[in-house]
């Protein structure tokens, strides 16, 4: 009698909490500074999350700082009544490897509540640079070893990542520049300060439109259909095989939060993701709505879970951590 109750009161409090859920705007926070790739496709989910959620507002909320973790973290702490969600890349399965002092636990102070896109990542470079394809700049590469200068947005950013891999993956070591953000690693890209960066589309499909750096390449295995980048070839195809690096974006809220607005809230994503008009603005970026079971929470976990499995033994490799 004593469990029926005590069952009775839980589903009358998930009821309840979803039938009030959201009262008040929700805040998405992206840890990482504002007009970067996973700001932009923040903003861009949070216009059509809300009709899912009582079209209440939704906050975008900017923690930058420590490669994402100070953002991550700050919703790992945060009261589980889902009015703080957290939006973060392929950057929270790699902390773990990354930081030996992570303030959180990634498979167990959150809940996953989906997936959101796929973003592939183009090789660019300055303006200035006498490479005008791959094959030019493979060559000013080996000529200049020891005289490159790699960019990125700091570490553990998607654009660490991807240099990284680049790094081993040509056997050649570069001055590794880091940001504090990828629009200030962007502006000396275009002023010529630093050589090349691997950059997610979300921010270079726009400058590569504009001819204001040279693009070499994409890191998918096939070539993209974003008009600006149709005609970039792929790492693999040039010499360079296997070479796949995608940057993914997912959703997440404090660990406690209940079943109930889980639920509501990965039902107000799977719509936010049927939606022509987001599906519109993510493919101009060269990113793909992500279709599959990673939506569901419990696969988005997983596919988590394997991404910690292959990213780990990589950047343990290079030897780069933080405390």
């Amino acid at each position: 009698m004593k469990r029926t109750l005590i069952a009775l009161s839980a589903m009358l409090a998930a009821g309840a909490a979803l039938a009030e859920f959201p009262e008040k705007p929700v805040t998405i926070v992206v840890p990482f500074a504002a007009g970067g790739p996973t700001d932009k496709v923040a903003r861009d989910l949070g216009e059509v999350l809300r009709k899912g959620l009582n079209n209440q507002t939704v906050l975008i909320e900017n923690v930058g700082g420590a490669g994402g973790t100070l953002g991550a973290a700050k919703v790992a702490k945060a009261n589980p009544d889902g009015y703080t969600l957290l939006l973060h890349h392929i950057g929270m399965a790699t902390a773990p490897a990354l930081y030996r002092n992570l303030p959180y636990k990634v498979l167990d102070d959150f809940e996953y509540l989906g997936m959101v896109n796929d973003v592939p990542m183009t090789l660019i470079g300055r303006p200035s640079l006498p490479a005008n394809n791959y094959a030019e700049l493979a060559k000013w590469l080996e000529a200049n070893k020891g005289k490159v200068n790699l960019a990125n947005a700091g570490l553990g950013a998607a654009s660490h990542l991807c240099g990284l891999l680049f790094q081993q993956s040509v056997k050649i070591d570069m001055t590794t520049v880091p940001y504090k953000g990828t629009a200030p690693a962007m502006t000396d890209i275009l002023g010529g300060q630093v050589d090349i960066m691997c950059d997610q589309t979300t921010n270079t499909s726009g400058q590569i439109a504009a001819g204001k750096v040279k693009a070499y390449a994409v890191t998918t295995m096939k070539p993209l259909s974003t008009p600006a980048l149709a005609k970039l070839p792929t790492l693999d195809s040039q010499g360079l095989k296997g070479f796949n690096v995608s940057i993914w974006h997912a959703l997440y809220a404090p660990k406690g939060t209940p079943k109930a607005i889980v639920d509501q809230v990965n039902a107000a994503l799977r719509n936010a993701l049927k939606d022509p008009e987001f599906i519109k603005r993510q493919e101009a970026l060269g990113a793909e709505v992500v279709t599959d079971n990673r939506v569901n929470p419990a696969d988005h976990k997983k596919f988590v879970e394997a991404e910690i499995a292959k990213w780990g033994p990589a950047i343990k490799a290079a030897g780069q951590y933080a405390d």
